[in-house]
């Protein structure tokens, strides 16, 4: 199982993760108290139950490059292109416009 913490604007919004082709995503509790707490995306709105799909949430594979960028991206970083997670680890994890940022969850990567 695959592994990551979303971050909205620097605080801990929720986990995404990956087992069995399946992706879920579940907002942190915290972060669901915290006052002022935003969605991370229109189509994931706050909620405590978890978010299930086959295929990677756009709001996650918006963060994702296309075409050429996408290309070198995977030949460089030795990354199969169909691995849409582990492009998301990659690349989603430093300087990036918008309130997300995508880093992996290291204390779960072994589960």
């Amino acid at each position: 199982m695959k592994k990551a913490q979303v971050f909205y604007n620097e605080r801990l919004a929720g986990l995404l993760s990956k087992a069995d082709n399946v992706y879920r995503f579940v907002y942190d509790p915290a972060y669901l108290a915290m006052a002022g707490s935003r969605a991370v995306s229109l189509t994931l709105p706050l909620r405590e139950a978890p978010y299930e799909s086959d295929v990677l949430f756009p709001a996650f594979a918006n963060l994702l490059s296309e075409g050429a960028n996408k290309a070198m991206q995977t030949r460089l970083l030795k990354i199969d292109e169909n691995d849409y997670f582990g492009l998301l680890l990659a690349t989603a994890g430093g300087d990036r416009i918008g309130p997300l940022t995508i880093k992996e969850d290291h204390a779960a990567a072994g589960n």
